[in-house]
């Protein structure tokens, strides 16, 4: 897979501010990495806005690229590069696409040319070789977790089934205490899909907000991990597979753990979730989630390592 810039790209998307709000996020029973102070004392210039947020700067183009098949049967999947805080403008870019492939190479990029994330997205029902999917394929054996040393590959949710939607108007919780109405006086790029005007005749829940849907319930899994510790998204993927995700529409949720990794700085737990239709039980979706636990963030990593007989990187 070859990096993308301006000079091989198809399309260039215009600059964006992203707006932050998660802000007031909580989980684990306390504020995450986007509240400006704990950002601060972990190292950051500043709070982070949320990766799948950049997702909708790419919703225009994809869907000139894929056409309305991109709401029915696309697929984004992006690795996270750099953090970007409200201020800064962001611009996405859409590869060339191949004739008769199904899968183009996207990335965004910071004004200052910084990376802000690389990744694929294409079209179903051949995807075709998929960023994470990629680097999932490429991942170590992790034998040295600390804070995930109770979670294993293949352990479901023991919320499976969880019951999810998303009205206009529902506040999605202390992980998103924010609702689709807000969320789309502030989006980056507007599409009108996300209202009736559409071929389906139902508002489409944004690409980005497919992230809200899918971790809304994530509570109820009961993955045990060592805390408190914060966390970031570090890679993500949303597959539609039986699209579009209807604003009000019924879904159930079933979560997989896929994977466990680990570098210098953080621990990560790559989770599955699949989201069915709750009606027709069809398949109608599926997220991979990259989410990394900076081990600085846990006050007794060092002391629970130890009682493991983990052995720290220097």
């Amino acid at each position: 897979m070859s990096e993308l810039d301006t000079s091989n790209a198809a399309l260039v998307g215009e600059w964006r501010k992203p707006r932050q709000m998660l802000g007031d996020q909580e989980y684990d029973g306390h504020l995450s990495i986007h509240d400006d102070k704990m950002a601060e004392d972990l190292g950051f210039s500043g709070a982070p806005i949320e990766g799948p947020t950049h997702f909708s700067q790419f919703v225009p183009m994809l869907h000139e690229v894929f056409g309305d098949v991109w709401f029915e049967r696309g697929c984004i999947s992006a690795h996270y590069q750099t953090m970007v805080v409200e201020g800064e403008s962001v611009r996405a870019m859409v590869g060339v696409r191949e004739e008769g492939a199904s899968s183009v190479r996207i990335a965004a990029e910071k004004e200052d040319g910084s990376s802000v994330l690389i990744g694929t997205a294409s079209i179903g029902p051949d995807y075709g070789e998929t960023e994470l999917e990629t680097r999932m394929a490429r991942l170590r054996p992790a034998d040295q977790l600390v804070i995930l040393s109770d979670v294993e590959v293949g352990q479901l949710g023991a919320g499976n089934p969880e019951s999810a939607s998303m009205g206009l108007d529902q506040n999605m919780g202390e992980m998103y205490p924010f609702t689709l109405n807000q969320k789309l006086q502030k989006i980056t790029e507007q599409h009108p899909y996300y209202g009736s005007d559409n071929p389906w005749g139902r508002p489409v829940i944004p690409l980005e907000m497919m992230s809200v849907l899918t971790q809304y319930t994530s509570k109820s899994a009961g993955f045990r991990s060592r805390g408190p510790a914060v966390g970031l998204f570090a890679g993500q993927q949303i597959k539609l597979i039986k699209g579009p995700l209807f604003v009000d529409q019924a879904f159930l949720l079933e979560r997989e753990v896929i994977a466990l990794s680990e570098s210098r700085r953080t621990e990560s737990l790559w989770m599955m979730t699949r989201v069915y239709d709750a009606e027709s039980k069809a398949l109608v979706a599926e997220a991979i989630l990259n989410s990394a636990t900076l081990k600085d963030s846990y006050a007794r990593y060092a002391e629970d390592a130890a009682a493991l007989g983990k052995v720290l990187e220097g």
